[in-house]
């Protein structure tokens, strides 16, 4: 029994996992995230709370004659709590993310020849103005545009190195991001415990038809890694995927957990990416 409690941790293994493509100094922050107090303490009661009222809220918003919304109201929630009760590290991941899912969809519309999205905050108060819903539509408009166009991959595109040498990585660079880590913080949560008190503002303040699409948005995730496969020829894309392909609708889901397993996606294939650019150098 000694044995057993003196081998290595479950967070160094984490961090030595050879089979992460996490960039290391990210996963340094999301395992110091994953390990504070607060979400030992606080996550697994604030989840079941978060989940029966959102489940509330939904039901209740579908009820409703009129599809009413709080766009500029759900902005101003989210920006005070991030800015009061989330902590610097929770923050910084959050604001990455608008960054790194950015950045996936700018490589494929750029080496696909379309209109590319342009949202990189790097600071909290860009997260408002309409940020959220723009982040997710952004998802939209680059798999219509891509579907309307000649879908990447197809059979113009030559296979093996030259592939990979031909594309355009130049967008994949994260700029610093401010957490404004001297604001007064009453709390310091953890971003799994922050996004399931996020959902509940999020449910109340979009419109069904809004809040469905921004669910269904994060299901898209097989269709972006098959595009950047396509681009790529990297079958390791593929392997990723989380799914089917996303042929159902359901919004009667855990959002705050597939928000996270989403970002996590989202920066292994970022990474993976930065690695092909930085091998074809």
């Amino acid at each position: 029994m000694r044995e057993a409690a003196a081998g290595p941790s479950l967070w160094e293994v984490m961090a030595a996992d050879p089979a992460n493509c996490v960039d290391p100094d990210v996963l340094q922050l999301v395992i110091a995230d994953q390990r504070s107090a607060c979400r030992d303490l606080l996550y697994p009661w604030v989840r079941m709370v978060a989940r029966a009222a959102v489940t509330v809220i939904v039901a209740a918003r579908r009820a409703c004659p009129v599809p009413l919304s709080a766009h500029a109201t759900m902005d101003r929630m989210c920006l005070w709590f991030c800015r009061r009760l989330v902590s610097p590290a929770a923050v910084t991941l959050l604001i990455r993310h608008f960054v790194v899912e950015t950045n996936l969809l700018a490589f494929i519309a750029r080496n696909a020849g379309l209109p590319e999205p342009a949202l990189r905050p790097v600071t909290l108060s860009g997260l408002g103005n309409r940020a959220v819903i723009e982040h997710d539509l952004n998802v939209y408009r680059v798999l219509l545009a891509l579907g309307q166009a000649r879908p990447p991959g197809g059979p113009d595109r030559v296979a093996g190195p030259d592939r990979v040498a031909g594309l355009d990585f130049s967008m994949l660079d994260v700029p610093a991001i401010d957490p404004e880590p001297a604001a007064r913080r009453l709390l310091r949560l953890d971003i799994q415990t922050a996004l399931c008190l996020m959902s509940i503002p999020f449910a109340a303040c979009l419109t069904p038809a809004e809040y469905r699409r921004a669910v269904h948005s994060m299901r898209l995730d097989s269709s972006l890694l098959a595009a950047i496969a396509g681009l790529t020829g990297d079958e390791a894309f593929l392997r990723w995927a989380p799914g089917p392909p996303p042929v159902r609708v359901n919004s009667n889901a855990d959002v705050p957990s597939m928000v996270y397993d989403h970002a996590v996606l989202c920066e292994a294939a970022h990474a993976r990416l930065r690695r092909l650019r930085d091998e074809g150098a």
